[in-house]
């Protein structure tokens, strides 16, 4: 018997795909109602206002993002952070209506700083590229400052978006452009090891990309 989804949790994922597709300002909760078949009053009665509807997929992102950093259970190191890069860069796709213009639509909302969010986002990364080092992963020529590195792989996923806006021109991102900045972090990882960790990293891509496929 197919589970008969909440009417509240089919306002948010209507809310989520109109956003992401239209932009916050440009989306009305007349369409959002319509796009799922159900009166206004019937919207409002569960989210008052526009505003509630973007705080709370807000709120659900960081809350997502905080259980599966509680949730995490070390394994090897390359499906580690190919977990990590993964979820990232696919909770920004779900969720990049929240990066078009986030300082504006942060005062808009009267959300609080979410440089907290994006601090504990880093710092996985940066002990994920610790862990790399601690593992002899890098090659033996390989001189930097991991916190630098870490920082310039942190950028590619986060601000890829941002990339594709304002140097592509792309209004409609798609999966497969993301997927492209999935491709872009790597090319700044996989120089700075081993052929042998390359290999192991790769190959935990590949894997992970295929049972997404499969999902």
């Amino acid at each position: 018997m197919k589970k008969r989804i909440a009417t509240s949790e089919r306002i948010l994922e209507a809310s989520r795909r109109i956003f992401n597709e239209k932009g916050y300002v440009a989306t009305t909760l007349t369409e959002i109602a319509a796009a799922i078949g159900i009166s206004q009053g019937n919207l409002t009665y569960h989210f008052p206002t526009k505003r509630d509807l973007a705080r709370r997929l807000i709120s659900d992102a960081r809350q997502q993002s905080q259980a599966r950093r509680a949730a995490i259970r070390p394994a090897a190191i390359a499906n580690d952070y190919v977990e990590h890069l993964l979820f990232a860069m696919d909770l920004t796709w779900n969720n990049r209506f929240a990066l078009r213009n986030r300082t504006q639509l942060n005062e808009v909302l009267e959300i609080p700083n979410s440089e907290t969010e994006f601090s504990a986002d880093f710092s996985e990364l940066y002990q994920l590229v610790c862990r790399i080092q601690k593992e002899n992963m890098f090659r033996r020529d390989f001189e930097t400052d991991l916190q630098k590195l870490a920082r310039s792989l942190w950028i590619v996923s986060r601000y890829w978006m941002d990339y594709l806006r304002e140097f592509e021109g792309l209004e409609k991102i798609t999966w497969a452009d993301q997927e492209r900045g999935i491709e872009q972090h790597f090319i700044v990882l996989l120089p700075c090891l081993t052929a042998s960790a390359r290999k192991k990293f790769n190959d935990a891509l590949a894997k992970r990309s295929r049972r997404l496929e499969s999902e």
